[in-house]
């Protein structure tokens, strides 16, 4: 096995290609975050993206893209902000991941969303999380009709919403495709809000961050798009969502809403309309990531297993990672009260914060 590393600028015309065939064959692979323009993106962004790509007898056989770090502690693309991990290659492949990592020279990959059908994700897993999906195989309203028999009341609620927003006397629109820069800045006001209320940490308060959803909006392809949509009421802005598409699934990314038009589920109302829009180009779902929230429990299909872990080889860095999860498990198992959660959660949350400082 030999393996490469390379900026994604660097691949050259055989490897695009093979990555492409990769990404065609597998519907797995469909979401935008495997498309190699994502890993362009996030090169704009970051100055540490790197490809790996994976060579049997002088023939690709996969490639992972990744970020090295400042500490060589490697994390997929986009770090925290990526919803969706995997690697590239054929359907059913099987990679020792630590061998590859080990020929790169990084010492410890980790990852939160590997896709659990992926073997050195799921072998590797300390635990299982979901990526909620909209199912659009069949269309909109075949998904509208199946959700309202699962959850006739969430279907009833969403009816009714759009019922009040149809009879607001100032009127409203949808731009389902927005390249207003307001609709930038206003979600990155509306989210920093949010954040701020929820005593979250402000992913859009280091640099690289902007400028991944500006090198995303810029994209317009056959195969990768970015994608910026809006709801008004009269001419006041009440909903935005920045995101981004492959050829064959929508990933609802970024989505915020004005706070006064809370009680319209404006931001809901959005989401709907970017699915009709999806089931209308032939893509095969809507990809909401994870997250436990009730709007996407209310009108998920379906949900893609994801794997949160790690990939250490012996060293240094892996040993010390290795003793401080150890302690922490040890701490989170002590019968002492709500206070054992703590440990793991304040290790999380520094994990986190590492990840979008590039650490």
């Amino acid at each position: 096995m030999d393996v490469g590393s390379k900026r994604p600028s660097e691949l050259d015309a055989a490897e695009k290609q093979a990555w492409r065939a990769f990404v065609a064959a597998d519907t797995a692979l469909a979401s935008p975050y495997f498309a190699p323009e994502f890993a362009e993106c996030c090169e704009e962004a970051r100055d540490d993206t790197r490809v790996l790509v994976v060579r049997q007898r002088g023939q690709i056989t996969g490639f992972l893209p990744l970020h090295t770090g400042k500490l060589g502690y490697a994390r997929p693309l986009a770090g925290p902000m990526g919803d969706v991990q995997g690697v590239i290659a054929e359907p059913g492949s099987s990679f020792d991941l630590q061998a590859v990592l080990r020929q790169a020279g990084l010492p410890l990959f980790a990852f939160h969303a590997g896709l659990s059908s992926q073997q050195p994700f799921r072998e590797n897993a300390t635990e299982i999380v979901a990526s909620w999906m909209l199912d659009l195989s069949e269309g909109y309203e075949a998904w509208e009709t199946r959700r309202g028999q699962v959850d006739s009341k969430a279907m009833r609620t969403l009816r009714g919403r759009r019922r009040k927003l149809g009879e607001l006397e100032e009127g409203h629109r949808y731009v389902m495709e927005d390249p207003s820069p307001e609709v930038f800045e206003r979600m990155i006001e509306w989210k920093s809000q949010q954040y701020a209320a929820t005593n979250v940490f402000n992913v859009f308060s280091v640099a690289w961050t902007r400028r991944l959803l500006k090198a995303v909006l810029s994209r317009k392809g056959e195969f990768f798009s970015g994608s910026s949509s809006s709801l008004y009421v009269g001419d006041q802005l009440v909903s935005v969502h920045i995101g981004m598409e492959s050829d064959r699934l929508s990933h609802y990314w970024f989505p915020a809403y004005h706070a006064d038009y809370a009680r319209l589920s404006a931001g809901v109302l959005l989401l709907t309309e970017a699915a009709r829009m999806a089931a209308g180009k032939g893509h095969l779902a809507l990809e909401l990531g994870p997250g436990d929230f009730q709007f996407k429990r209310d009108l998920s299909s379906y949900q893609v297993g994801l794997a949160r872990g790690c990939i250490a080889n012996p060293s240094l860095l892996s040993t010390t990672r290795n003793a401080g999860e150890a302690l922490t498990r040890a701490a989170e198992t002590a019968p002492i009260g709500p206070a054992r959660h703590w440990p793991g959660k304040l290790m999380r949350k520094i994990d986190r914060l590492s990840g979008f400082y590039a650490l």
